[in-house]
């Protein structure tokens, strides 16, 4: 039973860890921060995640995913950021 259970738990690792990666592919690319980056990610952070990622042109399902998951406090932060640098596309099918 104990064999079974180790062999169990190792398969749940090996599994959790190898997903994310498989999942999640980055497909980021950067621009350069200016001022109109600064204003989005201003926006971004200030008023509500997405307004900043709309502003800088990025595709509209990663707009929806900052708005919705801007609900969160600590990811408008990560909105912030992403409208500052001036990223397109990123991880989770290009919408984080």
């Amino acid at each position: 039973m104990k064999k079974l259970l180790s062999a169990a738990m190792l398969g749940i690792v090996v599994v959790g860890a190898a997903m994310p990666q498989a999942l999640a592919v980055n497909t980021a690319k950067h621009g350069e921060i200016h001022g109109k980056t600064v204003v989005s990610g201003l926006t971004s952070l200030l008023l509500w995640p997405g307004i900043g990622q709309y502003l800088n042109d990025n595709e509209t399902k990663k707009n929806w995913t900052h708005a919705i998951i801007g609900l969160f406090p600590l990811f408008r932060l990560w909105s912030g950021w992403d409208a500052l640098i001036d990223r397109q596309g990123g991880r989770w099918d290009g919408k984080i």
